[in-house]
């Protein structure tokens, strides 16, 4: 069977996404009580590595265009790929915290590296009714990557915290791989110039660049808190892997994004996510010593969590066509941004306000920007269509 331009495209992002988001993102939380005791580091230690690989996320979204600029957009995904692959390897033999940072924060770069260069590829190289399909097919990869990272997590619970990281070293080389053999190669795209262009572009994403603060602030606050909220509630170790893998298969219902944000308009589709995942955290908050509501907490933000990445993909590249990667890279540094600053926030008023009413206070601002985002909708007249 041969694939189309969409579907070989597609294929190559989701795993390259997959690993780098998926894995190599959220493996060192996953790894880090192995890491505690193997290497004996402070908990100050082990937070400013933590807060390094947000450094790094965000030094490979404002690297990357560069890059795609000058070698055209395949270059940063290939970039990706050697970082995260090299970042895995510096970690598992890691024996004190200087390389552990240094592959921490390599590994961490990966998702900016690779992850908006693909709307510019997507763009250029498929038709574009198949276009919407390939972004949210890419985007999804994440579900994929989150569903191995917990299989990776019971291999390090029995085994070793390495040898999770040896397989996400692995998983990124065959990731690289694929991705150098299915995607094409494409010149460098052409430069905008003016400020008139610049200022043209940060028009058109002022309802996307402001989704991305609510979006992204509630996930990090999620999966920030999670493994927390599962210890304090006494559920078994085993719960915070399953928590990941349940996140990631529910998440794969964001394949159908680019055919919903065609039907319903991508601001829609972006409302009913921050809807979605409010709803997580306030179940997550109110059900946290509940396997029941603890695993429908972990269904229902697999859903948003991965619908919401697939639809500002989708959303971006509906607006502006013509600068796709650019324009999903600006809302993603923004998203970034509130990703450094929603935990920030989150711990300086938890010690007053406690866990369970931060998930809730958390929920109800997501709750507010989806309804928000649909008064906006309905006095716009913005229906449907991806790019409206």
């Amino acid at each position: 069977m041969t694939l189309s331009a969409g579907g070989r495209i597609g294929l190559a992002g989701a795993a390259v996404v997959g690993v780098a988001f998926g894995m190599a993102r959220y493996a060192y939380g996953l790894t880090l009580p192995g890491i505690r005791a193997d290497l004996g580091l402070s908990e100050s230690v082990l937070g400013l590595i933590a807060g390094a690989t947000f450094a790094g996320y965000l030094a490979g979204l404002l690297l990357a265009g560069r890059l795609a600029a000058r070698h055209g957009p395949r270059a940063p995904t290939t970039a990706g790929g050697v970082c995260g692959a090299a970042g895995a390897v510096i970690v598992t033999l890691a024996r004190s915290p200087e390389p552990l940072a240094v592959g921490v924060v390599l590994a961490g770069s990966a998702g900016g590296w690779v992850w908006a260069p693909y709307s510019d590829i997507v763009t250029r190289s498929v038709p574009s009714r198949q276009r919407p399909r390939a972004l949210a097919v890419i985007t999804t990869g994440t579900s994929g990557g989150l569903v191995l990272l917990g299989g990776l997590a019971v291999l390090a619970a029995v085994g070793s915290w390495r040898q999770a990281w040896a397989g996400i070293a692995i998983a990124a080389v065959a990731a690289a791989l694929v991705n150098v053999r299915l995607v094409p190669r494409t010149g460098a795209a052409p430069h905008r110039k003016g400020r008139s262009g610049t200022a043209s572009l940060l028009a058109a994403l002022r309802v996307p660049a402001a989704y991305s603060v609510v979006y992204f602030a509630a996930v990090v606050v999620y999966f920030t808190y999670a493994a927390d909220v599962l210890d304090r509630g006494g559920l078994p170790a085993a719960a915070v892997p399953a928590l990941y893998a349940a996140i990631g298969l529910t998440g794969m219902v964001a394949v159908a994004t680019g055919a919903l944000a065609r039907r319903a308009g991508s601001l829609r589709v972006a409302a009913l996510c921050l809807a979605t995942v409010g709803a997580a955290l306030a179940l997550l908050a109110l059900g946290g010593d509940s396997v029941v509501a603890t695993a429908a907490s972990a269904c229902v933000f697999g859903a948003g969590y991965m619908t919401g990445s697939a639809v500002l993909a989708v959303w971006t590249a509906g607006l502006v066509p013509e600068h796709a990667g650019a324009a999903f890279t600006a809302c993603l540094v923004v998203g970034a941004l509130s990703s450094v600053g929603a935990p920030a926030l989150a711990g300086a008023v938890l010690p007053g306000l406690g866990l369970g009413p931060l998930l809730v206070a958390t929920a109800a601002v997501s709750l507010l920007g989806a309804a928000a985002l649909l008064l906006y909708g309905a006095a716009r007249g913005a229906g449907g269509g991806t790019g409206r």
